[in-house]
């Protein structure tokens, strides 16, 4: 986890909203420091159209922050930082005041491709400046993705592929005969060779998925000896109590954070 520091009373408080493929993840931050982190299901439109008519924030944190944070209700609204992936969601975010859509062109990382996703870029550009560059981000998402950076902060580039919650579905819903498996919460392993339908399923997408991150890693090291390599992502902790059954010495390497994201945006909001 990144080092916070001790929030003044001084500071500025903003809001980091990250819009993902599937969910909201939200960040409170009182200068640098992340106060508090949560995610939410995608709102409505006639929801955020009444967090845009709150006068306060307090109001506002009451409405979108199940636990319930309060701060001192004379506080007004303050600013929204959004990075998206998902341009419809994007849109009706608009009528929130004091939003600012962070774009690729803002993140300083070099030689970047102009379709790369705004949140692999953050999430990248977040881990390089916290850790040190060069950085791999292993995002293991709805889709599970890997990026990359060297010593001068240029992008190596990366790889997109399903997700295990995905690939579990495609599989149900795209044939006939196959049964559709639930993502398992479970730090065992499935056994390898099955002999059911299900475990079969199990086996094929666990150990696959594994062997590709382990590929990944590997090719990465050999480029970059002394490379950094950062996890997030829903699956992370599921993926990395496999990872350790399987491939410890690969897993002692990894720098555990879901938060890359944010200190990305809070990278580029505190260098301005």
């Amino acid at each position: 986890m990144k080092p916070h520091k001790h929030p003044e009373h001084t500071d500025n408080i903003w809001l980091a909203l990250e819009i993902g493929n599937s969910r909201l993840h939200w960040a409170l931050f009182i200068g640098e420091t992340l106060c508090s982190g949560w995610d939410t299901d995608y709102l409505r439109e006639s929801v955020i159209q009444q967090l845009a008519e709150c006068q306060t924030l307090n109001d506002l944190l009451e409405k979108i922050f199940p636990q319930g944070e309060s701060l001192t209700n004379t506080l007004p609204l303050c600013p929204l930082l959004i990075a998206s992936v998902v341009p419809s969601q994007t849109a009706i975010w608009q009528t929130y005041p004091n939003t600012h859509v962070i774009t690729l062109d803002q993140v300083p990382l070099k030689a970047v491709y102009s379709t790369l996703g705004i949140d692999r870029a953050l999430a990248l550009w977040g881990a390089g400046k916290t850790w040190g560059f060069p950085m791999l981000v292993i995002d293991a998402g709805t889709a599970l993705t890997f990026t990359a950076a060297d010593a001068n902060q240029c992008l190596v580039g990366g790889a997109i592929l399903p997700g295990l919650g995905l690939q579990f579905a495609t599989l149900g819903q795209q044939t006939g005969q196959l049964p559709l498996v639930e993502m398992q919460n479970s730090p065992s392993l499935p056994p390898r060779f099955a002999i059911n339908t299900i475990e079969a399923i199990q086996s094929g997408v666990v150990y696959t998925i594994l062997a590709g991150i382990k590929d990944f890693i590997e090719v990465w090291l050999q480029l970059f000896p002394d490379g950094k390599i950062a996890i997030k992502g829903g699956d992370r902790t599921l993926l990395l109590n496999y990872l350790q059954a399987l491939y410890p010495e690969i897993t002692a390497r990894l720098i555990v954070e879901p938060n890359l994201i944010f200190w990305g945006i809070q990278e580029i909001v505190m260098g301005d």
